[in-house]
């Protein structure tokens, strides 16, 4: 029950953030939830601005508060600490905010999470936090609130200045793109007063420039699906084929895509969660599509594929813009875990190709030991696969008008290195996706 002193918004996203404090919950599917889609059109953006914002300058925050505690080092409570950071992010972020609703609030957020007796000290942090003088932060770590081994693994992999354009990408309102399945879905979009502007790199992508896409008749209609324009561009890099895996489908995005530009194939839709599957079902009711609950890293094949999407669980450290909290649950030894898990995936997958078919292998992380370290290593053990160059890809979808002539110059200048294709969030705006086009001679 909401108290009548705290506003619809700042009590839901303190449950939304108090659940991604306690839990393995994401920030994307929280704010998805009816607790959220029961709000007003103004009530809704701000519970984004809040979660969001709170998540994405968490380190930061936590750098602000704790010097105000009596016992800076101690253990708050997850609820008291919750309250704090979305007071301060209110305090320190969000000018249009009176600096009594944010401390008040926040107040009465812990006293209903059964805080009563925290309830003074967070009145007083945050009272003593809104007459503190900010400090010049000297780090890209400070600065941009990632943790520090984060931002200095990146430094060496992809230089200074590629590293801030990643950090202060990861620290911006994630755009909204769609991909457009029904010819008069712009048309009618346009219409319902939502404007979009063009696609990075895609014909069929758009991104939401204003408006309320989800509460559209054509979203409604699924005229549109909304999905990132790095996740639409690695499914279509994959190509053509009539017997085709999806390894790792859900949540079926890339699926839907296969399946688009295949219509007269066989799709196996695979996927360890029965859950997420049978959301896909619902989602995308296509007799080609057959749903299979597996896990990948224990499939047995035997060949009989020409397509395979190899799209393996990762560390999603590309995707930090609209999952901000990965920041906080990835460190060196789950990216070490998630290497092992993801030769054993690949490995499993290319047994399943036919001669002459092809596997795309992708990741949305921007870590060498998933990416580029996979691949070499699959090669070394199996040898009767080589790399396709993706610049003949993006040639093939260039000339199918899939990619329009500018995007595939941004691609060819950017994106290509060698054999592998790679969208580094603020360089491109989108995920960083990772894509490697395997052949079986």
């Amino acid at each position: 029950m909401i108290a009548s002193a705290i506003a619809p918004a700042r009590a839901v996203a303190f449950d939304i953030l108090l659940k991604i404090a306690t839990t393995d919950a994401h920030s994307d599917e929280l704010l998805r939830s009816r607790a959220v889609d029961a709000l007003s059109v103004q009530d809704r953006a701000l519970v984004t601005t809040l979660v969001l914002g709170t998540l994405r300058w968490q380190l930061k925050l936590d750098a602000r508060i704790r010097p105000l505690l009596s016992r800076p080092n101690a253990k708050l409570a997850p609820a008291v600490e919750t309250a704090l950071r979305l007071g301060a992010f209110q305090l320190l972020y969000l000018d249009r905010i009176p600096a009594h609703a944010a401390i008040g609030e926040s107040v009465e957020l812990a006293k209903r999470a059964g805080e009563t007796h925290a309830a003074g000290m967070v009145n007083a942090v945050l009272r003593k936090l809104a007459h503190t003088p900010h400090t010049r932060q000297k780090s890209l770590a400070d600065e941009f609130a990632h943790p520090r081994w984060m931002v200095e693994r990146w430094e060496r992999i992809y230089g200074h200045d590629v590293t801030r354009a990643i950090c202060a990408f990861d620290q911006e309102p994630a755009a909204i793109c769609v991909r457009l399945v029904h010819p008069e879905a712009e048309q009618a979009l346009t219409a319902d007063g939502i404007e979009l502007a063009a696609g990075e790199f895609l014909t069929a992508a758009r991104r939401v420039v204003r408006g309320d896409i989800v509460r559209s008749e054509v979203f409604r209609r699924r005229w549109v699906r909304i999905q990132d324009e790095g996740s639409q561009l690695v499914a279509e890099l994959v190509g053509h084929g009539r017997n085709i895996l999806d390894a790792c489908a859900a949540p079926g995005g890339k699926t839907a895509i296969l399946a688009e530009r295949n219509p007269g194939a066989a799709i196996l839709a695979m996927d360890i969660s029965k859950k997420r599957l049978d959301a896909m079902r619902e989602n995308f009711p296509d007799s080609r599509i057959r749903f299979v609950v597996q896990d990948a890293a224990a499939m047995e094949l035997k060949g009989e594929y020409d397509l395979i999407l190899c799209d393996v669980p990762c560390t999603g450290t590309g995707t930090i813009v609209r999952n901000p909290e990965i920041r906080f649950r990835v460190s060196e030894e789950e990216i070490a875990r998630q290497h092992m898990r993801q030769v054993k995936i690949l490995s499993r997958a290319l047994e399943g190709l036919a001669q002459g078919g092809h596997l795309l292998y992708s990741t949305c992380s921007l870590e060498a030991e998933e990416n580029e370290a996979i691949v070499s290593e699959c090669l070394e053990r199996q040898h009767r696969f080589r790399l396709v160059p993706l610049s003949q890809e993006i040639t093939r979808l260039e000339r199918e008008g899939i990619i329009h002539a500018e995007g595939a110059r941004k691609l060819r200048e950017s994106a290509l290195r060698g054999n592998f294709l790679r969208t580094i969030p603020g360089i491109h705006s989108c995920d960083g996706f990772f894509a490697a086009l395997f052949e079986r001679a």
